[in-house]
């Protein structure tokens, strides 16, 4: 069975290493020195000032709304995971949705506008798949509204606009470093901000509220993450490269056979400026019979591909009064992602890009 996706793993004799370091220092967690060997690490990757690591992507997000200090109802997008969502109501928060741009998938500005016009107090927005969203936009509107901008960059790790890393933009940015990311901790997720106050915030929340041993500053939850998670990170960071390096190879390879399939099926529209990470690889089909096509051609010879995201957002059984999102109810029908993972052969993307054309002409 080929999957859709795989995680990157180190050698493990490199893994162990890190982990009798651990063993030897008999710290296994609260902000240990591999926690903090990781965050400055990855900050000077991504060169930015500030990384936080915490317990996972979902509470990443938790965290920065509230430390920026969001309240009430927040603009966002209905195509995105669902703990884009579920993180904001979680914190008591209104998601008001902004429907999204046809070509790159992510949040529409005008839309985000007339949300803030009627009083919404943030933005939530999301580079999906790696694709930034309109940053310039979005960053006069935070300017011109006086709200902060919060990204979810779940997918970002690694991609760049305009020279900068996609996490660098933004009040905060969040990042999952989930066992299926192609930078991972196993478990875990990251806040990235320039802000010194925002970054001291996300570290109060994460410990309870507290800035030293005997003192609580506010409300806080237990958000850390282990040794061990931090571990693997730092097995990891040094190949980020290469591992990107193999995955635009891969999606070169994707690209070579479905780019001209007229409007039958169709990659993702990278906005100008980017650097793709290639996180994903998704298609976007012209119907729903189309993709379900594809989806019984691909699984007759043991290959699974995502329909990734799936629902829209704005139709989650917890949400009320949702704002029409025609665009992204039509896209999570339509939109489909292709293995992508470290270690494929290209021979077999290739393959697979064959069996993904043939599709289109397929009765079944």
């Amino acid at each position: 069975m080929i999957p859709v996706t795989r995680p990157v793993l180190p050698p493990l004799d490199e893994f162990v290493e890190k982990l009798r370091i651990i063993w030897s220092s008999l710290q296994l967690t609260n902000d240990g020195a591999m926690v903090r060997e990781l965050e400055a690490s990855v900050a000077k990757v991504l060169g930015v000032r500030h990384v936080i690591f915490v317990s996972n992507g979902t509470i990443a997000i938790q965290f920065a709304v509230r430390a920026v200090g969001m309240k009430g109802r927040v603009a966002t997008t209905p195509f995105s995971y669902v703990a884009t969502t579920s993180a904001l109501v979680w914190e008591g928060l209104e998601p008001a949705f902004a429907d999204i741009e046809p070509g790159s998938l992510t949040i529409c500005p005008s839309q985000t506008e007339a949300l803030l016009k009627k009083g919404a107090n943030g933005v939530l927005a999301t580079h999906v798949y790696g694709n930034p969203c309109d940053i310039d936009a979005l960053c006069t509107l935070g300017e011109r509204y006086n709200v902060p901008i919060v990204y979810d960059a779940a997918h970002a790790f690694g991609a760049r606009y305009k020279g900068r890393s996609l996490c660098a933009y933004g009040s905060a940015a969040t990042l999952s470093f989930h066992a299926t990311k192609l930078f991972h901790t196993v478990e875990g997720g990251a806040v990235v901000t320039e802000d010194d106050a925002v970054a001291d915030a996300v570290r109060r929340l994460r410990n309870f509220g507290q800035s030293g041993v005997d003192h609580i500053d506010g409300l806080g939850i237990n958000g850390k993450n282990s040794e061990v998670h931090a571990a693997m990170g730092l097995c990891l960071l040094p190949r980020l490269s290469d591992i990107i390096r193999e995955r635009t190879m891969l999606a070169e390879v994707y690209s070579a056979e479905i780019a001209d399939c007229d409007s039958d099926v169709k990659p993702l529209s990278w906005r100008d400026g980017t650097i793709p990470n290639y996180s994903y690889y998704p298609v976007v089909f012209s119907s729903e019979a189309a993709l379900d096509r594809c989806m019984q051609v691909l699984a007759a010879s043991d290959i699974r591909a995502r329909r990734y995201f799936r629902p829209s957002l704005s139709h989650l059984p917890y949400i009320r009064n949702p704002n029409p999102t025609p665009v992204a109810d039509s896209v999570v029908n339509r939109v489909l992602c292709l293995p992508l993972y470290s270690g494929l052969d290209p021979a077999l993307a290739q393959q697979i890009a064959v069996l993904v054309r043939s599709s289109l002409t397929v009765a079944l």
